[in-house]
């Protein structure tokens, strides 16, 4: 086993400036959000609401939606340290996900198709975010970890914002043309790859001659810091719902017309858009793991308002919250685990942290969906 210890932060007095590599990163999930928040928004439209499926079948599709990332997420952690190619791995995730954009024209009412083309789709994203997020951390300053990854996540959200608007509005000029936002989400997905190969360096320095190797990645859980992030990270994660989830539920409450529905998104994404860089910033001074732990508060009084809250107040407060639990756990949570994995193993260690995560989520969905199913909420 190998448990190697990371290289210490640079002295202070470092310029703080965000590095060329993490804005060319940020360009290429600007692009990719608008594609996958694009399908993302409309999916529960789509699949409850247009193919009639029950909120089973959708906390299913949804589990597979986020939990197939693990199968791939410490491979291709593995295999990009091991052979010092995360821009290779993450671009072939990136791949991949824009072609799973077209596959969903394909799938039909099918809701076994349908499972595989989202299964690939986040195959994809499995392979690419540990690479990415890895990246992001080798071209940074470790004193400014936190402000990296907002001013990353805050790029990344501006797709997120784009995406439900271009989704809304080809559908508001195309009623139920699915086809059309499928296409036209392929289109942005393939541009973001393009941005990739054009303008994002890979970070291949000369590394220690360590065995960079499964079991080693694995070995890190013996690290007792790396392991308590990744242990509170999943145990977070499976009180936390979907997205859709949430959306789903804001319009049985609110009784919002359906064609609205893709629009929900926006309030989350508008909110993270604006707190993403100032919450990344200030996990850095008062601490990084303690505005993790912000940000799931603020996810339990979003959930705490759909109990004691209607209208007006409901809308405007779990978006609200919503949002805010996006920019303080998103990228923090990076921020915090970074700086316990050592260089030669950190695509892999960020990996395996975002696959116990994701597994947590999964199970979330799918249980939170049988409930809904069973009770007829």
């Amino acid at each position: 086993m190998y448990i190697a210890t990371a290289r210490q932060a640079p002295a202070a007095g470092g310029t703080g400036r965000i590095a060329g590599n993490v804005l060319a990163l940020g360009a290429v999930s600007l692009l990719t959000d608008v594609s996958s928040e694009m399908v993302t928004a409309i999916l529960p439209l789509y699949l409850v609401l247009g193919l009639g499926f029950s909120p089973l079948q959708f906390g299913v599709l949804d589990g597979i939606y986020t939990g197939v990332t693990a199968l791939v997420r410490v491979v291709g952690g593995h295999a990009a340290d091991r052979w010092q190619r995360r821009k290779l791995v993450a671009g072939l995730g990136y791949g991949i996900s824009a072609v799973g954009k077209l596959g969903l024209l394909a799938a039909g009412t099918s809701a076994t198709a349908m499972g595989l083309v989202l299964a690939g789709d986040r195959t994809g994203k499995g392979l690419r975010t540990a690479p990415r997020d890895a990246l992001i951390t080798l071209s940074s300053e470790p004193s400014a970890l936190g402000r990296a990854f907002g001013v990353h996540r805050a790029m990344d959200t501006v797709g997120a914002f784009l995406g439900p608007l271009v989704a809304f509005c080809l559908l508001w000029t195309l009623p139920a043309r699915y086809d059309v936002v499928f296409v036209v989400s392929f289109c942005f997905a393939a541009l973001g790859v393009l941005v990739l190969v054009l303008f994002v360096r890979d970070h291949r320095d000369v590394l220690p001659r360590v065995a960079v190797s499964l079991r080693s990645a694995f070995g890190l859980l013996r690290s007792r810091p790396f392991r308590r992030v990744c242990l509170v990270a999943c145990g977070l994660g499976f009180l936390t719902l979907g997205d859709g989830f949430i959306y789903l539920l804001l319009q049985k409450k609110l009784d919002v017309d359906v064609a609205y529905i893709a629009l929900l998104p926006l309030g989350t994404a508008g909110v993270y858009l604006l707190a993403a860089v100032p919450m990344g910033a200030l996990a850095d001074k008062v601490g990084r793991w303690r505005m993790f732990l912000v940000g799931h508060l603020a996810l339990l009084g979003a959930y705490l308002m759909f109990v004691g809250t209607s209208g007006i107040s409901l809308l405007v407060g779990v978006l609200l919250l919503h949002g805010l639990f996006y920019a303080c756990t998103d990228g923090v949570l990076m921020a915090v685990a970074g700086p316990l994995v050592p260089d030669e193993l950190r695509t892999s260690g960020l990996a395996l942290l975002q696959t116990g995560q994701v597994l947590a989520r999964a199970t979330s969905s799918v249980l939170f969906g049988a409930l809904w199913t069973w009770f007829a909420w």
